[in-house]
């Protein structure tokens, strides 16, 4: 169980859920806000703009990240928390992990977001499958193709400056 929100925590969530209220103002947009906070300042904000920017990946949290990106000039945020207005989708939560963020605070439940027609439970659910399983057909090269990307890889990797630590 997570620890009560301090009374700052209050207040930048209460700012991502207002930033989720505004956007509704704005047609096409879905009530989702989100803000990156780093040293007790907002650095970024976000709200979804899947519709605006027919884009499925411009979900709140991903636009904050963006944004927080273009601005800092760099993509890792391990110094920063980021609020939102709901639990984020796997997509999202996945972005923040990519992001190096050490800490997450959010509003409404994934349980919630589902009550009213968002499909975040079932995504997540989906990934739980195995591949064979899943709703989306994934089909692995093999033979030249796979060789040829493992090798663009490993090209890669050569080039850095320290070796790689394989993630497996």
């Amino acid at each position: 169980m997570s620890e009560p929100l301090s009374e700052t925590d209050q207040s930048f969530l209460a700012a991502a859920i207002e930033l989720s209220q505004r956007a509704l103002e704005d047609q096409g947009k879905t009530p989702f806000g989100a803000i990156l906070v780093i040293g007790g300042e907002v650095v970024s904000e976000g709200t979804s703009s899947v519709v605006e920017l027919r884009d499925p990946t411009a979900h709140a949290e991903v636009m904050a990240l963006r944004n927080a990106g273009t601005k800092l000039e760099r993509h890792l945020f391990p110094d920063a928390t980021m609020y939102a207005s709901s639990e984020p989708c796997p997509m999202c939560l996945i972005a923040c992990y990519w992001a190096r963020l050490p800490r997450l605070v959010f509003g409404a439940t994934s349980y919630d977001v589902g009550t009213f027609g968002f499909e975040d439970l079932q995504l997540y659910r989906e990934l739980t499958y195995p591949a064979g399983r899943r709703s989306l057909q994934e089909d692995g090269a093999s033979g030249p193709l796979h060789a040829q990307a493992v090798d663009v890889l490993r090209e890669w990797a050569a080039g850095l400056p320290t070796p790689v630590v394989p993630k497996l």
